[in-house]
């Protein structure tokens, strides 16, 4: 496979006020082009406030520019992911997204089949002509959020934080060890939690792990959880409503209006970005000018902006945030080397 550093432009993505809630579409009329996007969903849904949700505003976007059709089916369970794909190679979509790294047996399956259409992969690599893969180095931008939680758990006197991570998978512990090397930087005597769910679409569960960690004395408490994380912000808008000093992290877009509580405040903290939008509409983009990049490996990293923090972090400091800032021309010039492996996997190998 060819890999390729995707030099990432940047866009500013405006959600649509309404979610389709089953299969949805969108053009701009007499501007509409002659091209059809899909997006599958894992069993997350559409609206999971994180990854699925994400990777379709992309499409939004591109949709809200060129006029392209674009449409997604929700997976109700795990055997729905190559029938899903399948279903939109069969009405001949131009582009076929599966955001997340459960489809890479689905998706192997359905490139396979469909040897005509293009495929979009995010989160895992499937080595086919009719398919880019695409990677974000999570682990640096969970740096920034993690040295963000040390800064701000000092800044009140605090020891303690946690991870909740949705299945424990080297997917995840890529977000789990960038966390964990950020706040160890910042203070390598603090305490870091670490709890998965098992699932990413169990909001009950993750508020279970949320409060436990806070009775734990966790501060700040980053998830990368998918819809799993959703209680996470909810114990922690509930706690602070009653006057608990505790904060949420968000995970790949920014979850700042998720915590909103009393008004105008919100329990989260700051969040990691993880630019699925702009894959989705990048290569949505590259397909449409007949520059379709199958068979590449798209790498999406601080560098390029594919993860980041917010542009706006109501709830740091701006010390804090220039001190978090300070840390990215370190990483990507390679001066600090970010493992994507937590600790405890290192000591278990």
């Amino acid at each position: 496979m060819k890999r390729k550093s995707l030099a990432v432009l940047l866009v500013s993505v405006l959600t649509m006020s309404i979610l389709l809630t089953a299969c949805g579409s969108s053009n701009a009329g007499d501007t509409a082009v002659d091209f059809s996007a899909g997006l599958v969903t894992d069993i997350g849904g559409i609206d999971d406030k994180s990854f699925n949700q994400g990777t379709w505003e992309g499409l939004e976007v591109f949709s809200e520019k060129t006029g392209a059709d674009i449409n997604y089916l929700q997976s109700e369970e795990d055997a729905d992911y190559e029938p899903n794909l399948s279903a939109f190679a069969d009405e001949g979509a131009d582009l076929i997204v599966a955001p997340g790294f459960l489809f890479q047996d689905a998706m192997k399956e359905a490139s396979s089949n469909f040897p005509e259409q293009n495929f979009l992969v995010i989160d895992t690599v499937v080595d086919a002509p009719n398919v880019a893969s695409a990677l974000f180095a999570e682990h640096e931008g969970s740096f920034l959020v993690g040295a963000a939680a040390a800064l701000k758990a000092q800044e009140a006197g605090k020891d303690t934080v946690g991870f909740i991570g949705g299945v424990d998978s080297e997917a995840i512990q890529k977000f789990e060890a960038g966390f964990e090397a950020g706040v160890s930087a910042v203070d390598s005597n603090m305490n870091i939690l670490i709890e998965y769910a098992g699932a990413f679409d169990n909001a009950q569960t993750g508020q279970a792990l949320a409060a436990r960690m806070y009775d734990q004395g966790a501060y700040a408490i980053y998830h990368a959880a998918g819809g799993t994380g959703n209680g996470l912000i909810r114990e922690a808008r509930e706690r602070r409503a009653n006057g608990e000093d505790v904060w949420a992290i968000g995970v790949d877009r920014d979850q700042y209006e998720d915590g909103i509580y009393d008004g105008d405040k919100s329990a989260v903290l700051t969040s990691m970005l993880k630019r699925v939008d702009t894959a989705s509409y990048e290569v949505a983009k590259l397909t449409l000018d007949g520059e379709f990049p199958g068979g590449e490996l798209l790498t999406f990293d601080l560098a390029n902006e594919g993860v980041a923090l917010p542009e706006n972090n109501p709830n740091l400091s701006d010390e804090i945030v220039e001190k978090v800032q300070e840390f990215i021309p370190q990483i990507t010039s390679g001066e600090l080397e970010i493992s994507p492996v937590p600790l405890r996997v290192q000591e278990e190998e």
